[in-house]
């Protein structure tokens, strides 16, 4: 009993400390969007503008992860007795799927601008913008990469990827406003009204294969797809164990929905295996669990041993 309420202890601190980092990244996030918006309108660029809606969706969409990792911290309710692992997935597919949508708009946005002769911003104003943003967010994606390095969050780690994305985003504004600022009273000025729709179309192509893995990861675990990856590992732990203990074969079946792992195995057990006690099979089991890695709180084990083939 003292071994669960260590493990659930822990990770209660654990998810408390996870709620305690999306809400700093949240502030953060809120503070960047306001920012990225209201310059982005008063220096006239479409990129400064994208690149605020683009925060601010992000932390609007991190305030429902934040509800939901308060959930997942429960312990679960007569209704959702698994707990609110699933929801998980849906939180993630959902916020792909919007930014697909921001990036698809910026696209278009900006071939728009370009097809209207694009436009000249305050490159002062953007420039100044662009650099802050930029190491504000690298230092940001460097904090939160090293804390989710042992709190192995997929909720944190999507929040590590927005920042990331965030900062390659202000990094190339950076460099696009530094480079229109070059052509300055050069014979390519007549570009730099091209350059700002250009920057952020390269950008929109450049983020969408982003957003398009996160969404094919997150609705394979809504539709219930076997993880290629715990698949093999469970098989590769049980072939090993079937011959060593002698077992005729086994079943598995495994699914994953954001970082809970759900793992059902049926040993069938030969006819003439003789008559053990229910310690030996504990023992057995303990085996295989210690084998997959040993308890977690995002494990859910189920192990059967059975004579009847009707049962695989």
């Amino acid at each position: 009993m003292a071994g669960f309420e260590s493990v659930g202890r822990a990770y209660r601190l654990r998810s408390a400390f996870e709620i305690r980092l999306l809400r700093a990244s949240i502030v953060a996030t809120f503070a960047i969007a306001t920012l990225g918006v209201i310059l982005g309108l008063v220096a006239d660029s479409v990129a400064i503008v994208f690149d605020g809606l683009f925060s601010l969706i992000d932390a609007a969409v991190t305030l429902l992860m934040l509800a939901v990792a308060r959930l997942m911290a429960s312990e679960g309710t007569r209704r959702f007795q698994f707990g609110f692992w699933h929801l998980e997935p849906l939180v993630l597919g959902f916020k792909a799927s919007i930014l697909l949508l921001l990036i698809g708009y910026g696209f278009v946005n900006a071939v728009q601008q370009l097809l209207s002769g694009g436009n000249a911003p305050a490159l002062g104003m953007a420039l100044v913008y662009s650099a802050v943003v930029t190491i504000i967010c690298l230092i940001i994606w460097l904090y939160v990469r090293r804390q989710n390095a042992r709190l192995q969050s997929e909720l944190v780690r999507l929040e590590q990827h927005g920042w990331l994305m965030s900062t390659l985003i202000t990094g190339a504004l950076l460099l696009a406003f530094l480079a229109a600022l070059a052509m300055q009273d050069t014979a390519l000025a007549h570009w730099i009204p091209f350059v700002d729709p250009a920057v952020l179309a390269i950008l929109s192509l450049a983020l969408l294969p982003v957003p398009l893995a996160e969404a094919r990861r997150a609705f394979g675990e809504v539709f219930i797809e076997a993880p290629p990856e715990l698949d093999r590992e469970v098989r590769s732990v049980m072939e090993a164990f079937v011959a060593r203990h002698g077992f005729r074969e086994f079943a598995s079946y495994v699914q994953k929905a954001g970082r809970a792992r759900f793992i059902e195995i049926t040993v069938l057990v030969p006819g003439d295996y003789p008559p053990q006690t229910v310690r030996h099979f504990d023992t057995l089991r303990r085996e295989i669990g210690d084998a997959l890695g040993g308890d977690s709180p995002d494990r859910w084990l189920t192990i059967s041993f059975t004579c009847e083939t009707s049962q695989l």
